[in-house]
């Protein structure tokens, strides 16, 4: 029989082809090492398959067994119902949304392993399983009684018959023609401190484990690796920016800067003076300043990045300040751009929905440096924008921009500084590891006068309840959001949307009062009136989807009621919640959750409701969920975790760190394995090189 090497193409290992060579290439895979690294999803457990007749209630268990009938069910919402019976009994499979994909899946007489937590209401059943589709005859006689991998599907995947069991067979042949093991990149010292298993061996088992126990086990091995990559990535970068030196200076804050803090009309808290002072002394430095501010929803981030452009002007430099929607955009130029006028800078607003010719003359302006201060959206990054001498560039919720989009700004300059800004608090487990290569401002504390946020959450059957307090507080001179995850009906997802419920509740529940929609299809300009009005207390209840997540700030705003909160993180319910409580009023935000409600989605909204203190939030949004939001708020160019967990693997983040800081110190004095670890990072670097963004 033929030997593979880890290097050999696997068109040619038996059973892929051409066809399914291609599909493999598609997704990155060419050889077999390649593959090997395409690690399973989750796994079957079919050492502990259990008949249908012994399941008991609240049991996690996975159950092989053949569609007997299958369809839609109505009642208070509709569901999908699949019959599925073994040779002793039979269990009803649900599922609450997705009605058209499952009647597309489902045909009498296929056999399905379908894994998950019983539970009982008119009989046995499990709703949403994790579902496996077999074959009648092959797949079960192959693959009875042992832990089977399933692994991340795709519809290329599936369309030339790589299905988990496809990918199974071809990895099976794999391991039975293999003549080569995997070297391990690791020092045998530093393998034995962490209590770490052989690299052949994580990679071989984490395929075909013989227990639960040890997947888990090559879980860690692969996530220590991952994690060290990813430091590796970050602590790099770090060291190419400090290598950097920018051609621009800055002079101490002169009298029209002071001058313009002074007549604020509110002080600024000792945080916001801690992180002003941070910003300005890193900006006096020869290097480009890298800076993340981050801190909770409303703790006043936007006085203190208009202050470091205001130094930034003052010093005979511009500053380009982006934000992600155009809502916030002109939200800051409206807030700012008269009060910045009076000192002397010349500001410009530039988004998409302004006419062409209007964006190509501010273009033009910039060009000439006839503007000092252009707040914006990604229409800043148009090639028709260019600046005479920009010096710093600020991002507003950096998260929601990619890294070309950032790094085309970034670009317009000569080394510019950058200012990066997030009302996603951080948690200090990750601070170090996502953002190793910048430097990190906290504002902690909220401006005097904000009320606690009252947070409670209720099954949408009080609806009508929720409704008839809207009323009520508008009635005692407040306002109230309305929130709904989609703009109209989906056929894929049985959900609330804005647009009925605005038709439903302006002619019923809301009809003596008034309300207005917005969402992100309505025009720029009829947006526009719609949130000056509602900011001029001329609407009463305004039904949005996410859209006014950021950027509106309206103090006399007092309610805020999520519908379909089970289906949001819970962050993004910590920066929903920032839309009320802004002024001097006691504010109250009710989530409204559809049953059944999962009970990931309790615990969430169980946290959600019993703290205000974002930095909290999202320390259990990274437990509760993995990093979520909290990982995207880097989003710029870190690779994917595959198998780190950042909260279950936190005591990985240290460790590595610290393996790097000592390999680097010592890079000239390194003994065998280490040079052997120092070659592995700089090759991973040159194959996975990634652009960590300006600055």
């Amino acid at each position: 029989m033929p030997e593979l090497k880890l290097t050999s193409p696997l068109q040619y290992v038996k059973g892929v082809g051409p066809k399914k060579a291609e599909a493999l290439a598609a997704m990155g895979m060419n050889t077999v090492r390649d593959l090997l690294d395409y690690y399973p999803r989750h796994y079957l457990d079919r050492t502990n398959v259990v008949a249908i007749n012994t399941l008991q209630i609240d049991q996690m268990a996975t159950i092989v067994g053949e569609v007997k009938a299958h369809g839609v069910l109505h009642g208070r919402g509709k569901r999908y119902e699949v019959i599925l019976g073994d040779a002793s009994g039979h269990i009803a499979l649900l599922w609450f949304g997705g009605i058209r994909y499952w009647e597309r899946l489902f045909k009498k007489g296929q056999v399905f392993a379908a894994t998950g937590r019983v539970s009982y209401f008119q009989g046995m059943q499990i709703v949403h399983p994790d579902l496996e589709r077999l074959d009648q005859d092959s797949d079960q006689m192959v693959h009875a009684g042992r832990i089977i991998p399933v692994y991340p599907q795709t519809s290329d995947l599936n369309k030339v018959g790589l299905s988990s069991k496809g990918l199974r067979s071809v990895t099976t042949y794999i391991y039975d023609h293999l003549s080569e093991t995997i070297v391990d990149h690791l020092p045998a010292k530093v393998i034995a401190k962490h209590s770490l298993i052989d690299l052949d061996t994580a990679i071989r088992k984490t395929h075909y484990p013989d227990s639960r126990e040890q997947i888990e086990t090559c879980r860690r091995r692969l996530a220590f690796d991952e994690l060290l990559r990813l430091q590796n990535l970050v602590f790099q970068h770090k060291g190419y920016k400090e290598a950097t030196t920018k051609q621009h200076r800055y002079q101490a804050p002169d009298d029209v800067f002071k001058g313009f803090v002074a007549d604020l009309p509110f002080a600024l808290t000792s945080a916001q003076q801690k992180v002003t002072d941070e910003i300005i002394a890193d900006l006096g430095r020869d290097k480009p300043m890298s800076r993340l501010m981050h801190g909770d929803v409303g703790c006043g981030k936007t006085v203190v990045a208009v202050l470091a452009a205001l130094h930034a002007v003052r010093n005979n430099l511009q500053c380009a300040f982006m934000a992600p929607t155009e809502i916030l955009a002109e939200q800051h130029y409206r807030n700012w751009g008269e009060r910045l006028g009076r000192v002397g800078v010349k500001v410009a607003l530039l988004t998409a929905s302004i006419p062409a010719a209007r964006r190509r003359r501010i273009g033009e302006q910039c060009a000439a440096g006839e503007v000092d201060l252009v707040f914006g959206t990604h229409a800043l990054i148009y090639d028709y924008v260019s600046f005479e001498r920009l010096g710093l560039v600020i991002i507003d919720e950096q998260h929601r921009f990619g890294v070309d989009q950032r790094g085309r700004l970034y670009a317009k300059g000569a080394d510019p500084d950058l200012l990066a800004m997030t009302a996603t608090p951080i948690p200090r487990t990750l601070a170090l590891t996502l953002y190793g290569d910048l430097d990190i401002s906290t504002i902690d504390v909220l401006p005097p006068g904000r009320q606690p946020v009252r947070t409670v959450w209720r099954t949408s059957d009080v609806r009508d309840k929720v409704f008839g307090y809207i009323r009520d507080e508008v009635r005692k001179g407040g306002q109230a959001y309305v929130i709904y995850p989609l703009i109209e009906k989906s056929e894929q997802m049985e959900l609330q949307n804005v647009e009925d419920a605005f038709a439903q509740h302006s002619a019923g529940l809301l009809k003596d009062i008034r309300v207005a929609m917005v969402h992100g299809r309505v025009k720029a300009k009829e947006r526009d009136d719609i949130l000056d009005r509602f900011r001029d207390g001329e609407i009463d209840a305004l039904l949005a989807t996410t859209v006014i997540e950021v950027g509106i700030d309206n103090p006399n705003a007092t309610l805020l009621v999520i519908e379909h909160a089970e289906r949001f993180g819970l962050a993004q319910l910590h920066q929903l919640r920032g839309r009320v409580g802004r002024g001097k009023k006691k504010s109250t935000v009710v989530a409204l959750a559809q049953t059944p409600i999962s009970e990931m989605a309790r615990q969430r909204l169980d946290y959600f409701a019993s703290t205000t203190d974002g930095f909290a939030v999202a320390e259990a949004d990274l437990q509760l969920r993995g990093p979520g939001e909290i990982f995207g708020a880097r989003q710029s160019g870190l690779p994917e975790l595959r198998v780190a967990d950042l909260w279950r693997d936190r005591d990985y983040l240290e460790a590595t760190r610290d393996l790097l800081e000592k390999l680097f110190a010592r890079v000239d004095t390194l003994d065998s394995g280490g040079k052997r670890l120092y070659s592995y990072l700089q090759q991973s670097m040159r194959n996975h090189y990634v652009n960590l963004g300006g600055g």
